[in-house]
């Protein structure tokens, strides 16, 4: 359930208050009951909380300005309104370093959703699980008449309910496919262009619109998706589930491919020079300490890592 966009207006009132009280031991005690009368205002609460830490308001220039310009404003601002003021406030001062997290602000209105860097796991109503990888946002729809998954940005991991419930499909809705999940597990993620779907056990159906045909995708099968249709894909150079376990698996990857990937776990700005983009790199990455991660390159490629800033990393050729 996402909360109401007085309740989200509300608690960045208490966050506010309480950042300008220094934190004061009766008001926060005060917020404390407010949060504890009604479910929604803690929910309200974790969204706002949540946001404040992932855009880091103490280091990012303009954040902490539009917060105020929400809780100063002289008319009531529709959710939507108060997102888009939020997000246009916040890049101010930080357009490129904000750019690539804007799905964050979609958490306050979603079911679930992780921030850069977070994965989290969700027991469904039916028994499934569902693991959210970094950045990503999904709403649910379990009702008497159905059982559904959408990803709105991001990407799940979806272990079926060996159990049948109430005769009901499982299903995932993206941009570009309806799916239908069977007993196994597989991965769905949602890129610009695509949804990219790998099934590590059962097997997963594709529901083609206006025909109302199944195109099946078997276990050990990794699939594209777009509006033209979907494809098999014979060889991929990453191993699509690692993540659930906390790794990037590489499998002779081009070093941009890379690092993309690896962009996704941390904030600002990762990216190399183009005369070493198309490296290849094999491996096994752990994922807690991205940038960790990255000082481990030049152990196995010709290359350095030149930072300008906490935020700022590029690769390039070592002289």
């Amino acid at each position: 359930m996402a909360p109401s966009s007085k309740a989200v207006k509300q608690a960045i009132h208490w966050m506010l208050r309480l950042r300008e009280s220094g934190n004061d031991p009766v008001l926060a005690q005060q917020c404390e009951r407010w949060r504890n009368t009604q479910h929604e205002h803690e929910l309200a609460w974790q969204r706002v909380t949540s946001l404040q830490q992932d855009l880091d308001l103490r280091a990012i220039p303009g954040a902490g300005v539009a917060l105020q310009t929400l809780e100063t404003s002289q008319r009531s601002l529709h959710r939507r309104q108060a997102l888009k003021l939020l997000g246009g406030a916040a890049m101010i001062g930080s357009a490129s370093w904000l750019a690539k997290d804007l799905d964050t602000i979609s958490a306050w209105t979603s079911d679930y959703a992780t921030a850069t860097g977070e994965r989290r796991t969700v027991h469904l109503p039916d028994g499934s699980l569902l693991q959210l990888n970094t950045r990503t946002a999904v709403d649910l729809a379990f009702t008497e008449q159905q059982r559904m998954v959408r990803l709105k940005h991001g990407e799940l991991m979806l272990t079926c309910s060996q159990t049948p419930y109430k005769g009901q499909p499982l299903l995932v809705q993206t941009r570009d496919a309806l799916l239908e999940g069977f007993e196994g597990r597989f991965v769905v993620r949602q890129d610009p262009d695509c949804t990219r779907v790998s099934v590590s056990q059962g097997r997963v159906a594709i529901h083609h619109p206006g025909t109302g045909e199944l195109q099946w995708m078997a276990d050990g099968q990794n699939w594209r998706i777009d509006a033209v249709g979907a494809q098999r894909l014979a060889q991929v150079d990453m191993d699509a589930a690692a993540w659930a376990d906390g790794l990037i698996v590489t499998r002779d990857m081009r070093l941009a491919d890379f690092l993309a990937q690896v962009s996704r776990y941390r904030h600002g700005y990762l990216g190399c020079s183009d005369d070493i983009a198309d490296l290849r790199l094999s491996g096994v990455f752990r994922l807690e300490n991205p940038d960790q991660l990255l000082q481990l390159l030049p152990q196995t490629l010709p290359v350095q890592l030149r930072q300008r800033t906490r935020w700022w990393i590029r690769i390039e050729r070592v002289a």
